[in-house]
């Protein structure tokens, strides 16, 4: 079930790989994204140090939040991936070209996870390309549909 997506990483990039990343939270931070007070369409992925960490990922905190916290809501977060997928996104990320970007936030089994994207830059006749295939593909279902 997909708490939050990020639809222009779809418009910027071409994913060309996809994978499912845990999340180091503090519990406000749970709280907050239960009750849907996520934004994750500014956010970013850098590998630093062998660790994948999410940047610009925007929690805002409930106002029943406890007294003694000090919400951050742009912190840094890190995921949690296995050693394999890091060496092999730091691989494609370095030597490739290719650039990290969280496509959406979900559950899984109780547990609040990201889907990273490995991607690279569209240009902008790739987006305007891509804008009139959706156009086209919309048309011909409309058209489907009067003659059925």
């Amino acid at each position: 079930m997909s708490i939050v997506s990020n639809k222009k990483a779809f418009h910027d990039y071409f994913i060309e790989e996809k994978f499912e990343a845990g999340i180091a939270l503090e519990g406000w931070e749970v709280k907050a994204i239960r009750a849907g007070r996520v934004n994750i369409k500014e956010s970013y992925i850098i590998i630093r140090g062998g660790e994948v960490f999410l940047f610009g990922m925007h929690i805002m905190a409930l106002p029943t939040a406890s007294t003694h916290v000090n919400p951050d809501p742009v912190r840094t977060r890190k995921l949690l991936l296995h050693a394999n997928q890091i060496s092999k996104l730091i691989g494609q990320v370095e030597r490739a070209g290719y650039t990290l970007v969280p496509i959406d936030l979900h559950y899984t089994r109780g547990r609040i996870k990201a889907e990273i994207g490995l991607a690279k830059g569209k240009k902008q006749h790739d987006k305007r390309e891509s804008e009139k295939e959706r156009d086209w593909n919309r048309e011909k279902q409309r058209l489907m549909r009067v003659k059925a």
